[in-house]
């Protein structure tokens, strides 16, 4: 199973590797518009309480992009499916379904991963105070598996290019604003505050934002994330095409 898996991976990792500079560049252009826009423009003017505002602003740029990134990275599996119909190659290979999924997800992981070490970098150019450990850098790979397999499932469930886009205008795209990204979750009304506080983005982001100022792990929000990989994963490997007959 490692083997096929890495045999999945290896070859998004070769297609990446052909377009690396033009990945990297793409990637720095909505940081810093973040950056510029909301840390040294309108970040001025508003006060957090401890700390500037562009130090709370990055953590959360960290899991938006993360989300997005994982998420984009797996929804060339929809064009295998439906236009290329090269998915039929994995199916027929003898690669078990689980391997197939790990592989994709693992290759988002690896996007994502890239990305916010571009963010980081910029963002301590910007004179951002992110203190780095062990425990924020899983949690990025912990949220960038659960929006790969997010990603995945719409991939092999949505008929339509259309329809995949959908998926980011009315899941990704909200909770990229509400999920405690760009301000605290304290300043929703106390019903949608409930609700919010239930997807993972918002977890993602909390905890992102304890660790960057040097504060202790959260042990509950990290349990939510993981719980939600784990579901991510069963589901994505039952929807694989193939899955039951294998």
């Amino acid at each position: 199973m490692l083997y096929d898996t890495w045999t999945v991976f290896w070859r998004d990792w070769v297609v990446l590797k052909r377009r690396l500079a033009k990945f990297i560049l793409a990637r720095m252009v909505a940081p810093m518009l973040y950056l510029v826009a909301f840390g040294w423009g309108l970040g001025r003017s508003i006060n957090v309480g401890s700390g500037s505002y562009l130090d709370f602003l990055v953590p959360g740029i960290l899991a938006l992009n993360s989300m997005n990134i994982s998420f984009n990275s797996i929804t060339p599996v929809h064009a295998e499916r439906i236009y290329h119909k090269s998915l039929e190659e994995y199916i027929l290979a003898p690669i078990k379904p689980a391997s197939y999924v790990l592989g994709k997800i693992l290759a988002a992981v690896l996007r994502s991963l890239l990305s916010s070490t571009i963010i980081l970098l910029l963002a301590y150019g910007f004179g951002a105070q992110i203190n780095l450990s062990f425990w924020l850098w899983a949690v990025l790979i912990l949220n960038a598996i659960i929006f790969a397999e997010v990603g995945f499932i719409a991939a092999m469930k949505i008929s339509t290019y259309e329809e995949m886009s959908q998926v980011n205008t009315y899941i990704l795209l909200p909770m990229s604003f509400l999920c405690g990204t760009f301000f605290t979750t304290q300043a929703l009304p106390a019903a949608l505050r409930w609700f919010i506080e239930l997807l993972p983005l918002t977890h993602t982001s909390t905890l992102l934002r304890s660790l960057a100022a040097g504060n202790d792990l959260a042990y509950s929000s990290l349990l939510i994330l993981l719980l939600y990989a784990a579901a991510g994963f069963v589901i994505s490997r039952r929807v694989f095409p193939g899955t039951f007959s294998s």
